[in-house]
């Protein structure tokens, strides 16, 4: 998985068309969600996904990681220069499942919160990464939502919680 997004990321910065290299494996057929995090020298770079996968996983793989790296909107385009220090992770991620507030638990649960036509997610890494308490993550995720912070504490607000299976690059794959 990690081979294919850095593959995707380098054949569109060479303009050339992505070879699925190992896409036959029967995991890249699966339909989940997914999340492609990049970082270049220990920054976070984008980050770009999908809830719910309406195309197998290599092909969501393979468009997460050219969207985060040439379309998140809250970066540049990442340049050929900047290969050396990029580290990515992959997030495959469960269904979504209805949660209570005091059932979320922190390193094991991401978060999507939804109100009207608001919606907002965060990876179970975001909690402890941040050292986040429950009620921090929860006002966090409200944040990306666009939403007040204690919005979740409204009855019109659904709380959905899933898990995930995260590869991350080591730092010697970053230079390769």
């Amino acid at each position: 998985m990690l081979a294919l997004a850095r593959h995707a990321i380098v054949t569109a910065l060479e303009a050339k068309s992505v070879r699925h290299i190992g896409t036959e494996r029967v995991c890249f057929s699966l339909r989940r969600g997914v999340f492609v995090t990049l970082e270049v020298c220990g920054k976070l770079r984008g980050c770009i996904g999908v809830i719910e996968a309406h195309d197998p996983l290599g092909e969501s793989i393979v468009h997460c990681a050219q969207s985060a790296a040439f379309r998140d909107p809250r970066f540049p385009p990442l340049q050929a220069g900047e290969l050396h220090g990029l580290r990515i992770e992959i997030s495959v991620l469960s269904g979504l499942f209805p949660i209570n507030p005091g059932g979320v638990e922190i390193g094991k649960h991401g978060l999507v919160v939804a109100a009207g036509n608001n919606r907002g997610l965060l990876l179970p890494q975001v909690a402890t990464e941040n050292n986040l308490s429950r009620e921090e993550f929860l006002e966090e995720t409200c944040r990306k939502a666009g939403l007040p912070r204690d919005a979740w504490r409204d009855l019109g607000t659904s709380i959905f919680a899933f898990t995930c299976e995260a590869f991350r690059e080591d730092s010697g794959a970053a230079a390769a």
